[in-house]
């Protein structure tokens, strides 16, 4: 299935895990999918992350692949292989990390852990029948994943339930520690651009579960999106640019970095002012409500066939890149529609406030089926 780049098996006898290949692990390269790194030379020591789920008495159990370079949505990766989605295999399995949101789903590993730049741990984990957190930017130690420098990336984990997000978020942060249970809950409804059945599918849950619910408009929220890939470009660029002298970067990745290298100053002080608009419409926003909710994808995953054939989707990361931006916890819930194809509910929190997050996800996680393949009728 083509999940792991390299298999490991190390640390102790409790949870396994499996890591992204953007992650060091002592002694093994970091890879991240990309032929012209296939030479890098093992790395010296651990991920501070890595290290955590060792001293918490974890087994790794791979390095997981993902779309190249963790630089695409789709991730497919025709050099290093593409992770078959495990519960929806005609589809993509989703991007940058592709390989961790399919271990979860096979079984192959209890968490696995992500990173996530412009959505690629909440879509991954979306197309794949998952839950995926993006911790508040900053707060999970990036020391030892590539890229070294970033304004958007965080490290987060995947999970098959809600409860092992959390236990996989408390191995990865020491000061992870769960709130008692929450009180008054009210989640900011955003109004966004989704197909309709995706739209109905997370309104319905949010009836079911009897949860208040407030109508919230961003009105930064397109140009954030906008914002968020110019900083991405010109961060990739610096890091990975100079792989296209190889030769060996695939073709899809290499055209995105040929056009990367032409974002301008000027762009990039544009982006800059947007991200403070956007940081704090989302700051006043989250004072008025819980948490913010929304769907995931806008639309549904494109087929797996398209994918290998060159097809590529930067607006399935439409909803999920404006708060890789503003640097906002943000974690994606797996629902199914009726037809028996993924969706996911995405919740947004405060700043620090990641636990907030992974309690409301444990609540709403009891209005969910809990087997693929069980029609989630709007109508039920």
């Amino acid at each position: 299935m083509s999940i792991f780049s390299q298999r490991i098996s190390q640390g102790g006898d409790g949870y396994l895990v499996a890591v992204k290949d953007t992650v060091d692990v002592q002694g093994l390269p970091t890879i991240a999918g990309c032929q012209a790194l296939e030479g890098a030379l093992p790395a010296q020591e651990n991920a501070d992350v890595v290290n955590a789920v060792l001293n918490a008495g974890c087994q790794l159990v791979g390095k997981t692949n993902l779309h190249e370079l963790a630089y695409g949505m789709t991730g497919v990766n025709h050099w290093a292989g593409t992770p078959v989605n495990f519960y929806y295999p005609d589809l993509i399995p989703g991007g940058s990390s592709s390989g961790s949101a399919v271990a979860v789903a096979a079984g192959q590993a209890d968490f696995a852990i992500g990173t996530d730049t412009g959505g690629s741990i909440r879509v991954p984990a979306a197309c794949c029948g998952v839950y995926g957190l993006k911790p508040t930017f900053g707060r999970v130690s990036r020391r030892g994943v590539l890229p070294a420098e970033t304004t958007l990336d965080s490290v987060g984990v995947f999970a098959a339930s809600a409860d092992m997000l959390i236990t996989g978020m408390q191995a990865i942060d020491s000061t992870f520690t769960m709130p008692d249970a929450l009180k008054n809950i009210r989640l900011g409804l955003v109004d966004v651009q989704a197909d309709s059945l995706i739209s109905e599918t997370v309104t319905r849950l949010l009836e079911r579960s009897g949860i208040e619910i407030e109508r919230i408009t961003l009105p930064f929220f397109a140009d954030a999106f906008t914002a968020g890939m110019v900083v991405i470009n010109a961060e990739t660029w610096r890091a990975c640019g100079h792989l296209l002298e190889t030769g060996k970067v695939g073709e899809d990745v290499a055209q995105r970095l040929v056009n990367a290298a032409n974002t301008t100053d000027d762009q990039l002080r544009d982006a800059e002012i947007v991200r403070k608009q956007f940081t704090h419409q989302v700051d006043e926003a989250l004072q008025q409500v819980s948490a913010l909710v929304l769907p995931t994808l806008p639309s549904f995953p494109m087929s797996l066939t398209d994918a290998l054939a060159g097809k590529i989707d930067l607006s399935i990361s439409a909803l999920v890149r404006p708060f890789n931006l503003s640097g906002h916890p943000a974690l994606s819930l797996p629902l199914e529609t009726q037809n028996h194809r993924p969706v996911g509910l995405q919740l947004v929190g405060r700043k620090g406030e990641d636990e907030v997050l992974c309690e409301l996800a444990r609540f709403l996680s009891e209005y969910i089926p809990t087997q693929k393949k069980i029609a989630w009728s709007i109508e039920q």
